[in-house]
């Protein structure tokens, strides 16, 4: 840090908490790395995030956003900026509202603390990435050519994550008195956070808690996507959502269905079946993303039927009209069904099962105006299939 920067940042420590004002001091910052080289500069836009000038503030979220953790990878300064984050959420200027600084920041008015919980949340989910395989196959956005790709990091890379691991605990901390916020986006913000901590092993202790909470805030008159983003929550850490599948909106039903193993198993899946029988009113459920999910809402209902099913036979029908449908998508519907249909790949020594038959043949018949199978050739190689219509029709 320049001179200057060295006194600003003395003088607006001293109005930080002392969780903060430790990890600033006691933080060799210069020793750090960020996305864009040393990380000298970060104490600055740390103190930033609670400068009296609008601009200001707006400049130091982006700085977490482009350098600290930036398009979701980690660095060796992430989990130090995170705890200094997760220690001034409750400044006095968290009330304030959060100024946006790139030219996409056109969401919701919403204040800082609400801004700081989500970055906080982004960091809980990149620091999950890899901890648990079977758990990443049911993102939307899986691919199984990339399989095992967390394994090629750099030990850098891999000290940066444990990093950030190792800290969840005290994000947790910081995060959960935000669950009961009188402010919206506040506990949206804040369940997005919580939702991935405590998804990691070592915090599985506190999902009880976390659940009374939610469960608390249900019995209110909340909106449609707040008591559906307490239901997703509910149902990605395990616990039981059953009653919640008969609910009276359909979108807190659905993510109530979420989760990797509903009680109800059977009922879960016909309510993710239906909301892919109607795409467009599912899509519309949340014109914003829910918090931690991006995308349209049917690539992570789609994703979830095609695990919750025991055979691809179940999910057959569904399916088979989406890959039909010329507005489907390669990477996120077409895809995903083609390798759930085949998940061991494709065996010629094994005469195909007539739903994998049938939807081959979809596959063919599609292919002309869709490119349902050229435009899929990474997944038909990952299944072990032919890559051209002419080799996926002589199968048939």
């Amino acid at each position: 840090m320049t001179e200057s920067e060295t006194a600003r940042t003395t003088r607006m420590v001293s109005g930080l908490p002392a969780a903060a004002r430790e990890v600033l001091w006691g933080t060799d910052w210069e020793s750090l790395l960020h996305a864009y080289g040393p990380a000298g500069d970060i104490p600055v836009s740390l103190c930033g995030l609670v400068d009296e000038e609008p601009e200001v503030r707006a400049e130091a979220l982006a700085a977490l956003d482009m350098a600290v953790l930036h398009q979701g990878s980690v660095y060796s300064v992430t989990a130090p900026a995170a705890l200094c984050v997760a220690a001034i959420l409750d400044h006095p200027m968290g009330l304030s509202e959060h100024d946006g600084y790139f030219p996409w920041d056109d969401g919701p008015p919403r204040s800082l603390r609400a801004a700081l919980l989500a970055w906080l949340g982004q960091v809980a989910e990149s620091a999950a990435y890899g901890e648990d395989p079977v758990r990443d196959r049911h993102d939307w956005q899986w691919e199984p050519w990339h399989e095992g790709e967390h394994g090629e990091a750099t030990a850098d890379e891999i000290a940066a994550l444990r990093a950030c691991r190792d800290v969840r605990p005290a994000l947790y901390e910081a995060a959960e008195p935000y669950l009961s916020s009188p402010d919206p986006h506040v506990r949206e913000a804040a369940v997005g956070v919580v939702v991935s901590l405590l998804r990691a092993p070592g915090l599985a202790g506190r999902v009880p808690q976390a659940a009374a909470i939610l469960r608390a805030q249900l019995g209110g008159a909340g909106t449609r996507r707040e008591r559906a983003g307490v239901a997703r929550a509910l149902s990605l850490w395990g616990t039981d959502t059953s009653d919640l599948l008969a609910d009276a909106d359909p979108a807190v039903r659905v993510c109530a269905a979420l989760g990797p193993a509903p009680v109800d198993r059977p009922r879960a899946l016909s309510v993710l079946l239906d909301a892919l029988r109607d795409p467009r009113t599912t899509d519309g459920w949340f014109p914003e993303p829910l918090a931690g999910l991006d995308g349209w809402f049917r690539f992570t209902v789609l994703r979830s039927a095609l695990a919750l099913a025991s055979s691809f036979e179940e999910v057959a029908p569904v399916a088979m009209a989406i890959v039909a449908t010329g507005g489907s998508l390669v990477d996120f519907e077409r895809g995903p069904i083609l390798h759930r249909a085949f998940p061991g790949g494709y065996d010629p020594a094994r005469p195909l099962a007539p739903a994998q038959r049938d939807l081959l043949r979809v596959f063919v018949d599609a292919d002309e105006s869709t490119g349902a199978i050229g435009g899929n050739a990474l997944w038909f190689r990952a299944a072990g299939l032919p890559e051209n219509r002419e080799g996926i029709a002589a199968l048939l």
